[in-house]
């Protein structure tokens, strides 16, 4: 697994995270795929507030208990959030400028990599939004995942998580799907953005269903609840030890 912290010329959503907090405005984040086409992530957006969320970040954001991860936490949106409903959360993030405008907003926020073994903190909930279970990377990834997570978990915590199943883009008109199933998992997808003259380096992104979160989870000691459903095929699942 990358456990790498990105430096400031190789990243794009830092910089205009940055940008839009100092300035109150940001140019195009844009995004690219060798699998899609060129898209953008309005900036804004990810400074939304609670009311602002979608349903399923309001229900993980309400069952946050105890001391709680917000993994991936970019300008903070989802740890101060936490904090307005007087709760103890903790911001992590590899991009340095996100974490220092997450300082600079009053959160507690550490620039670190979930995977990298030097960081041995435990938590009751682990929070991971906006297709949280992206950083993962690659199915190949999840047992590195879930180990992650039985050291990171107090007993008793749990992991919540959202993610999207991508099938709905393979759906043909009589509505069967047309997927190769010799090839990659569906969900796995390449990214790189580009910020002003700021260009990131590729990286991968994993959207994965429930069936097959839940058959992973099961093989290394976990259980996967559905929590809730939401637009576009997200849903937001709930990982527990097994007893």
């Amino acid at each position: 697994m990358n456990t790498l912290i990105l430096p400031e010329n190789k990243d794009p959503m830092g910089t205009a995270i940055y940008d839009f907090f100092k300035y109150g405005k940001a140019a195009r984040l844009r995004v690219f795929s060798s699998q899609f086409d060129e898209d953008e992530i309005p900036v804004a957006t990810l400074f939304r507030s609670y009311n602002e969320m979608p349903p399923i970040e309001q229900t993980a954001l309400r069952l946050s208990t105890g001391k709680i991860l917000d993994v991936g936490a970019g300008s903070g949106c989802h740890t101060l959030a936490l904090r307005e409903m007087g709760k103890d959360a903790t911001a992590i993030d590899i991009s340095p400028l996100s974490v220092k405008v997450m300082k600079e907003r009053g959160l507690n926020a550490m620039p670190v990599n979930l995977f990298d073994p030097l960081f041995c903190e435990s938590f009751d909930t682990i929070l991971m939004l906006m297709n949280g279970s992206g950083i993962i990377g690659k199915l190949e990834h999840l047992g590195d995942f879930f180990q992650r997570m039985k050291l990171l978990l107090r007993p008793g915590g749990c992991v919540l998580m959202d993610s999207s199943d991508l099938k709905y883009l393979f759906e043909e008109e009589d509505g069967s799907y047309l997927i190769d199933l010799a090839g990659d998992y569906y969900g796995e997808i390449d990214f790189r953005m580009q910020y002003k003259q700021v260009k990131g380096d590729t990286f991968d992104w994993l959207y994965i269903d429930f069936d097959t979160l839940s058959l992973y989870a099961a093989q290394y000691g976990f259980k996967a609840e559905m929590v809730e459903e939401g637009s576009h095929y997200a849903y937001l699942a709930k990982l527990t030890l097994r007893n």
